[in-house]
């Protein structure tokens, strides 16, 4: 089969699941608006799950076709390049300081979780359905804990940016201005969601299997990239705005979210094998990105800081793992 029709496939499906979900997730605010939920709840939950949701829809529908290396490689994939490249090359824009005392709480919960995820494989080689219900059990304590603390501490500066990051213009944008509209909105973006997951996937599986690469690989490379889009958008704009807790905090709550609901419900309709690639190349590259975000994020002796320098070399690393990743494929 020509490989003209499975990229166009991948270039539509990515171009439609971003804009599907950026229309999803403005339906879904301006909903939970009108029903009365608090402003810094619907930030934590629906605007967190917005970002997240190709890598979702993409991982979901990989499990249930039975294409497995794509629902991981697009979790763990989506993981670095949110660290190496989209928050590199974040930092290359304008350097983030960090400040909220949110952030500095869920940077050590980011490496527990990749800690938890790196043990599972290690253990067996497999994210069977007990694992899955694990990681998403994690998830949802988690999230309680997060909200009970967000509402506890409302003056919480990332509580007051994400306010301000929902305010109407952001949902305006969306084309939501009335709850019925609203509501459009969020049927039609699922429905594309699902569609474009779907057609990005077929494209996927085929692009592997004309190139002779796993699909695992197309996972982590182009399928991860793509369904990161919507995180380097806001990440980029919320730096160029001085809101740098927003641009950290959204690549550490994107990641949570991959590595224990993506996988967890990938998981859950189809345990997971992962090759030994993952475990000696794929996971420790994942963990020694989060470890040196740890580093540079939490800030020991006052303000974190993730400056231009630091910018250039995750997005140095990200080339490097990426070009390490084609020489693996191609074998040259």
């Amino acid at each position: 089969m020509s490989m003209i029709l499975p990229l166009a496939a991948v270039l539509l499906g990515l171009v439609i699941l971003v804009v599907s979900a950026d229309r999803f997730v403005g339906g879904s605010a301006v909903l939970a608006r009108h029903f009365g939920v608090p402003p810094l709840l619907i930030g934590m939950v629906v605007v967190g799950f917005g970002t997240s949701a190709p890598e979702m829809a993409v991982s979901v529908i990989a499990a249930v076709q039975g294409s497995p290396g794509i629902a991981l490689g697009n979790a763990y994939g989506s993981n670095i390049a949110n660290i190496a490249f989209i928050l590199g090359l974040t930092a290359l824009v304008s350097p983030l300081t960090v400040h909220s005392r949110v952030l500095r709480r869920e940077l050590p919960v980011l490496a527990g979780v990749t800690a938890l995820a790196a043990f599972q494989l290690w253990r067996g080689g497999v994210i069977d359905r007990l694992d899955a219900l694990a990681l998403l059990g994690v998830f949802g304590a988690l999230l309680a804990w997060t909200i009970r603390q967000a509402m506890r501490r409302k003056t919480d500066s990332l509580g007051q940016e994400v306010d301000l990051e929902l305010d109407l213009e952001r949902v305006q944008e969306g084309g939501a201005s009335s709850p019925g509209r609203a509501t459009v909105l969020v049927v039609v973006g699922l429905v594309l969601l699902i569609a474009s997951s779907r057609l990005l996937v077929w494209g996927a599986v085929q692009i592997a299997q004309g190139f002779g690469v796993s699909d695992l690989i197309i996972g982590l490379t182009v399928v991860a990239l793509g369904t990161s889009l919507p995180e380097l958008a806001s990440s980029v704009a919320a730096a160029r705005k001085g809101e740098c807790d927003i641009a950290l905090g959204n690549v550490i709550g994107s990641n949570l979210f991959n590595t224990l609901v993506v996988v967890g419900l990938a998981g859950l309709i189809r345990p997971i094998a992962a090759g030994p690639e993952v475990l000696s190349r794929d996971v420790p590259v994942m963990a020694a990105l989060t470890v040196s975000l740890f580093v540079m994020g939490y800030g020991f002796r006052g303000p974190g800081r993730i400056n231009r320098l630091h910018g250039l070399i995750l997005v140095s690393c990200y080339v490097a793992y990426v070009f390490h990743l084609a020489r693996d494929a191609f074998a040259f």
